[in-house]
C-alpha cells in the first residue's frame, strides 16, 4: 500500500466540474503515493459538471446524493471512509504534493491534536498566502483560525465533535473546531502552504461576511459553555491584554462593513491576479 494509502480526501463537489479534475488531480498526486478520494457529487445540475464526475479515474469513489449542503456531503463521506485520517478539499481547489507530507508526521507525534493545517495559497482572482495566528483556544473564541479546510483530521476528532453541523448557517468549520475543543481536541498550524484556495470574484465567503455578526451569535449561543470559560484560556494564551482586548472587539464583532473589508483585502493586503493566470 502506498504510504498514504490509510488516509481519505474528501472532496465535496457542487457544479464545480471545470475545477474539479485539478483538485482530484492534487489528491491522487501527492508524494508518497495516492491517498484514497472520495467525490461527493452534492445534487450537481449542469453538463459540465456531470460529465467531470463520469470522466473522473476509476480509482475515484463517487458518491451521490440530493443537495444538502456542505455540511452533510462532509459527514456523508467521512462515515463512508474507513480511513483514521481524513482531509478535505473543496472542489474547485487545490492541495500542494507535499500536503499529506507536511501535515502527517505532526498530527502523529502530537496525540492531543485533533487536525492540523497549513497555510493557504489564493489562487484564481485574488493572488497571496493567507496567514492565521497559530492555534489557540482564546483567539478561537473569537476568530476563525483554522482557515477554509482543516488540513488533515482524525476521523475519532470528527466523531467526538459530533460531525459538521447542518445547522450551523455558515463557517461550519469554526463550528466544528469550537466543538473539538469541547471535547479536548486541539489544532496545530504549520507554517508551510499545503492548500491552494480558489478566490473568485464573488464568492460564498462573501455572502458569509455579509451575515457574520448573525453566525457568530449562533456559535456563542451553540458553544456558551465553552465561552464561560474565557478567563481559563486566557491565563493560557500567547496573546497580552492589549492582543485579548482587540479580539474581544474587533475580530469577534468585526465592525467595519463587509463591503469595505473586502476592499481592504483585495487592494491593500493580497494582490489580484492577471486575467487568465491560475
Amino acid at each position: 500500500m502506498a504510504r498514504h494509502g490509510d488516509i481519505t480526501v474528501v472532496i465535496p463537489c457542487f457544479n464545480h466540474g471545470r475545477y474539479l479534475p485539478e483538485s482530484v488531480e492534487s489528491a491522487l498526486r501527492q508524494h508518497g503515493g495516492p491517498p484514497n478520494v472520495i467525490v461527493v457529487d452534492d445534487g450537481s445540475t449542469d453538463e459540465a459538471t456531470l460529465r467531470a464526475l463520469d470522466s473522473l479515474p476509476k480509482e475515484v469513489d463517487v458518491l451521490r446524493q440530493e443537495n444538502a449542503g456542505l455540511a452533510n456531503s462532509r459527514n456523508a463521506a467521512f462515515e463512508r471512509s474507513d480511513s483514521e485520517l481524513l482531509l478535505m478539499v473543496d472542489a474547485d481547489d487545490r492541495l500542494t504534493p507535499d500536503a499529506l507530507d507536511t501535515l502527517r508526521p505532526p498530527l502523529e507525534a502530537n496525540p492531543d491534536v485533533g487536525y492540523c493545517y497549513g497555510l493557504m495559497k489564493l489562487i484564481g482572482a485574488w493572488e497571496g498566502v493567507l496567514r492565521f495566528p497559530d492555534f489557540d483556544p482564546y483567539v478561537l473564541l473569537h476568530r476563525s483560525i483554522a482557515g477554509a479546510q482543516l488540513g488533515l483530521v482524525r476521523k475519532r476528532c470528527w466523531e467526538d465533535a459530533g460531525g459538521f453541523d447542518p445547522e450551523v448557517t455558515g463557517y461550519e468549520d469554526w463550528d466544528f473546531c469550537l466543538s473539538a475543543l469541547e471535547k479536548g481536541w486541539r489544532g496545530l498550524q504549520i507554517p508551510q502552504v499545503t492548500h491552494e484556495y480558489r478566490k473568485h470574484q464573488s464568492s460564498m465567503q462573501e455572502e458569509k461576511r455579509r451575515h457574520y455578526r448573525q453566525s457568530y451569535r449562533q456559535l456563542r449561543r451553540k458553544h456558551a459553555a465553552l465561552f464561560e470559560r474565557r478567563k481559563e484560556f486566557a491565563r493560557e494564551t500567547y496573546l497580552g491584554p492589549v492582543q485579548r482586548l482587540v479580539y474581544r472587539t474587533f475580530w469577534a464583532w468585526r465592525p467595519v462593513p463587509a463591503r469595505l473589508e473586502h476592499l481592504l483585502y483585495s487592494k491593500v493586503i493580497f494582490r489580484r491576479s492577471e486575467p487568465g493566470s491560475a
